[in-house]
C-alpha cells in the first residue's frame, strides 16, 4: 500500500511539473509575440515622407554613399528650383549626384571623384541634346583618342526605386535597391572571366564588354529577399 502511495504522489508531481512547464512556455511565447507586435506597431506609426526639400534631396542621395564615407560626399544635382547645382560640397574621394526631383521614380548616385570628367561629359552631351547612342559613339572616340580618361577599377554606387517618399528616421527610400558598377574599360569575357550575362540576380557580370564603357554589375539582393 505505501508503495502504490508513493507511486500516486510522484506521478502527481510530474503532472504538476509539465503542466508548469506548459505554463510557463505559453506565458514566454505570449511575452514574445507582444513585443514583436509593439515594433511592428511602432515601425507603421513612421510617416513617410516625400523627397520635396533641397535638405530632403541631399540626405536621400547620400544613402547611395558608403556608409563610413557620407559625410565627407560632395553632392551635385537638381534643386527643387530646376537648377543644377553644387548642393553640398564634400572633401573626400566621393561625389554623390541627387535624385532628379523632375523625373518618376528615384534614382542618386555616388561615384569616385576621378570619374567627374567622364559623368560631366555626359551630361554636356545630354544638354546639347544629344541621344543615347550618339553620347556612347562621342566618349568611345575621346576615351580611345586620350582625350576622356576613365581610372580602371573606379566605382559607382547607385541608390534606385520607382517610389519618391522616404523614411525620415532611416532617410531610406521606401523600396529603394543597391546596384554598383566597377569600370574597366575594354574588358571582356575573355579578360576577366566574367559572364557577358548575370547568372542570378546577385552575381557579377560584364556590360558592355570591349567598349570604353566596359563594367563589371553587381546587383545585390534586396534586405526583403535576403
Amino acid at each position: 500500500m505505501k508503495h502504490i502511495i508513493t507511486a500516486f504522489v510522484f506521478a502527481g508531481l510530474l503532472i504538476s511539473c509539465n503542466s508548469s512547464d506548459k505554463t510557463k512556455t505559453i506565458i514566454e511565447t505570449s511575452t514574445e509575440t507582444e513585443i514583436v507586435a509593439e515594433l511592428a506597431s511602432d515601425n507603421s506609426d513612421i510617416q513617410l515622407q516625400p523627397i520635396d526639400t533641397d535638405k530632403a534631396l541631399i540626405t536621400t542621395a547620400l544613402m547611395s554613399a558608403p556608409e563610413a564615407n557620407r559625410a565627407g560626399c560632395k553632392v551635385i544635382g537638381y534643386n527643387m528650383a530646376g537648377e543644377f547645382v553644387t548642393l553640398r560640397e564634400g572633401n573626400n574621394e566621393f561625389i554623390v549626384l541627387a535624385d532628379d526631383p523632375k523625373k518618376d521614380g528615384f534614382s542618386a548616385a555616388c561615384y569616385h571623384k576621378d570619374l567627374d570628367p567622364f559623368m560631366a561629359r555626359g551630361r554636356a552631351l545630354k544638354a546639347e541634346g544629344k541621344k543615347h547612342q550618339e553620347i556612347f559613339d562621342i566618349r568611345e572616340a575621346e576615351v580611345k583618342s586620350g582625350k576622356l580618361k576613365i581610372p580602371t577599377g573606379a566605382t559607382l554606387h547607385i541608390y534606385y526605386g520607382q517610389n519618391t517618399l522616404y523614411n525620415p528616421e532611416t532617410l531610406k527610400v521606401e523600396g529603394a535597391k543597391l546596384r554598383y558598377v566597377v569600370y574597366m574599360p575594354f574588358a571582356t569575357s575573355e579578360s576577366t572571366g566574367l559572364p557577358s550575362a548575370p547568372y542570378a540576380s546577385n552575381h557579377p557580370w560584364i556590360m558592355n564588354p570591349g567598349t570604353h564603357r566596359a563594367h563589371i554589375m553587381i546587383s545585390p539582393l534586396a534586405e526583403d529577399d535576403k
